[in-house]
């Protein structure tokens, strides 16, 4: 009992550590975005997703390079899309409409259509590809499937530097700058930004390591731990950065933080995946990554046909993240 007690104060702990981090990151990386005179698809799309998406990504790259445990990689990077694509909508969805009766801004979500849906639509061909080559038993095509994808991402970096001409609107002060009673440089920035993804990344390990003791203890199966549990642990937890734009009305950075996170792990670790694991799919796998396909092209259409995104239709992704538990729950 005492150890149970432990490890869920750990758990709680190691959130409340990576909450206070993603303040401090959101904070960083607005000003970071602003010193380099760039607009929000680059900061949330690229900067933010891929600066809170690397600590964690590292975790199955290496267990597969290393041969640790190739199923438990792959289980962990087919996750990641899932979770970003189903349950991280869901939870940004949630909270505009918690917001919005807060009286802290309404259910109209001011986003770059452009760039959203761009984001989106690359994700659902790129990762569609992935899922393809998985029913392949020829290396090459497998090796050439990797380095499209790897070439994809280098093309969608471009693609969104050279149509994001948004803004970032009003910055508050920069944390760090305001602590030392210093002018805002790039320096301090820089600074506040590796605090910032130290204690993130920090937060998660303890949080990662407190949820595996947990399901260990509560005898919870080695692949729901890492299709499910392993990716919430390590990636929703910093995409509370989305909960914080969204309560400041920055939408766009909200969702590309999301959507810019969902292509770079459609892209990079999956390109590992594909080349150093035989990159086979078991039906809970294939299941996942067809139901994070679905939610994104759900949310898609409707941005296409609307120009816009409704918070109800973010939260409707959830139910796929549902189904998929239910089926692995269940089978």
């Amino acid at each position: 009992m005492n150890s149970m007690f432990i490890t869920f104060g750990i758990l709680l702990v190691s959130l409340i550590v990576i909450l206070i981090s993603c303040e401090v990151f959101t904070n960083a990386i607005e000003w970071f975005g602003k010193k380099l005179n760039v607009g929000e698809g680059i900061v949330g799309s690229v900067f933010a997703a891929v600066g809170t998406c690397l600590p964690e990504t590292m975790v199955p790259i290496i267990a597969i390079i290393g041969g640790a445990g190739a199923s438990v990689g792959v289980g962990a990077i087919a996750g990641a899309p899932f979770m970003l694509s189903t349950l991280a909508f869901f939870v940004t969805g949630l909270a505009v409409v918690l917001y919005t009766g807060a009286r802290k801004r309404t259910l109209n979500m001011n986003i770059n259509a452009e760039i959203i849906s761009r984001d989106i639509g690359y994700f659902i061909v790129v990762y569609s590809i992935a899922i393809l080559v998985s029913f392949s038993d020829s290396w090459i095509l497998k090796a050439a499937a990797a380095v499209l994808l790897i070439c994809a991402y280098i093309y969608y970096i471009y693609l969104t530097a050279k149509r994001d001409t948004e803004s970032n609107g009003s910055l508050e002060e920069l944390h760090f700058a305001k602590i030392l009673r210093k002018k805002t440089r790039m320096k301090i920035i820089v600074i506040q930004l590796f605090a910032a993804l130290g204690g993130i990344a920090a937060g998660a390990h303890f949080f990662v390591e407190a949820l595996k003791e947990a399901s260990q203890m509560l005898h919870i199966d080695a692949r729901i731990l890492a299709l499910i549990l392993t990716p919430i642990a390590t990636e929703l937890p910093e995409k509370f950065n989305s909960v914080i734009w969204v309560g400041k009305g920055k939408d766009t950075l909200a969702l590309g933080n999301i959507t810019g996170a969902m292509v770079f792990q459609s892209c990079i670790p999956v390109s590992v995946g594909i080349l150093f694991t035989p990159w086979r799919f078991d039906t809970a796998l294939l299941l996942s990554a067809v139901a994070a396909i679905l939610a994104g092209l759900m949310n898609y259409i409707m941005l296409k046909l609307n120009n816009r995104m409704s918070p109800y239709v973010l939260m409707f992704s959830g139910i796929f993240y549902l189904g998929v538990i239910a089926y692995i729950l269940i089978y």
